[in-house]
């Protein structure tokens, strides 16, 4: 493991295979919480809190539990109870803290229980970095770099949502039509980094 090959990752999780546009997880949060620059925000930086730790958790729970045990084949239940009890703390600090970003985001919050993004930067890191040298440092990375690809998913096209508030769309694209044109249009933009290798 060297600098090189960490830096790969984060810029495959961010650019390339990017969990939004590339594989097409975390879709819902993605399109009911960006009209707003600041709830997109507080949101992506939710998702990236929750990626980061649940890629560390997940990895001591996998290498130090599960397989000692000879129960691998349940990594996918106790990688949801992990994303849960995060979820949760998140969601505790927020109202406590910052209420105002706890009523802006809503119901999306508990919701990223259900984020496939979450979800499936876990299964990720299992099935291409579980059981390689150094793979507890590849996973924090790639958790780390996925919630990073997730705000710049979200930020994006909340910057456009704004801008079109102020765009003069035909009535009958106004709303979730326009959004969904906007995030095929992202989507395409992202394909180009496709070529990107190291």
């Amino acid at each position: 493991m060297n600098l090189f090959e960490l830096f790969s990752i984060f810029i495959g999780v961010v650019l390339v295979n990017n969990f939004i546009f590339c594989q097409f997880l975390g879709l819902c949060p993605y399109i009911g919480v960006t009209e707003r620059t600041s709830s997109a925000m507080g949101m992506g930086m939710a998702v990236i809190f929750v990626m980061t730790l649940s890629s560390v958790i997940t990895w001591a729970i996998y290498e130090w539990v599960l397989v000692p045990c000879g129960i691998t084949y349940l990594y996918i239940i106790a990688f949801i109870l992990v994303i849960a009890a995060f979820v949760q703390l998140v969601e505790m600090f927020l109202q406590k803290s910052v209420p105002a970003l706890y009523r802006a985001l809503g119901i999306y919050l508990p919701l990223i229980t259900t984020n496939c993004a979450v979800l499936g930067v876990a299964t990720l890191n299992k099935q291409q970095l579980f059981g390689t040298p150094g793979s507890l440092i590849k996973c924090i990375v790639q958790g780390f770099g996925g919630g990073v690809g997730f705000t710049l998913a979200m930020l994006i096209m909340a910057g456009i949502r704004e801008r079109l508030d102020f765009a003069d769309v035909p009535q009958s694209l106004r709303g979730i039509p326009i959004a969904l044109i906007t995030a095929g249009l992202t989507a395409i933009g992202f394909l180009g980094f496709a070529g990107l290798s190291f």
